[in-house]
């Protein structure tokens, strides 16, 4: 997707507020924030949402969900922390590459 601006982000083409990145995945701060904290964590890959995700991708997907906690607690969010994964139009995901919103108040 040469026009998806999370893609972009991925390739430093649009400066973001990193927290943390590895050869699979980019975590960074949310540019309109509905938390005090409130990050998301993409994959690097272009996957459109999680209706796109296959059994291929459970190896991606559990890196993601085991990353979580550990990003949460840098973040000070020990005590406990939101995370919501918005699915298609109707689910209300407006950036078409999936994300996972990790959200909190320390």
């Amino acid at each position: 997707m040469h026009d998806c601006i999370f893609c972009k982000i991925v390739k430093g083409e649009i400066p973001a507020s990193k927290v943390y990145e590895d050869d699979d995945v980019i975590a960074f701060k949310d540019i309109r924030p509905a938390a005090p904290v409130h990050l998301l964590l993409i994959p690097k890959r272009h996957i459109e949402s999680l209706l796109d995700c296959t059994a291929d991708d459970q190896p991606l997907l559990g890196k993601m969900l085991a990353l979580t906690p550990v990003l949460a607690r840098e973040q000070g969010l020990g005590a406990g922390f939101k995370t919501a994964i918005n699915t298609g139009l109707a689910g209300g995901q407006e950036v078409f590459h999936l994300h996972l919103h990790i959200l909190g108040t320390p």
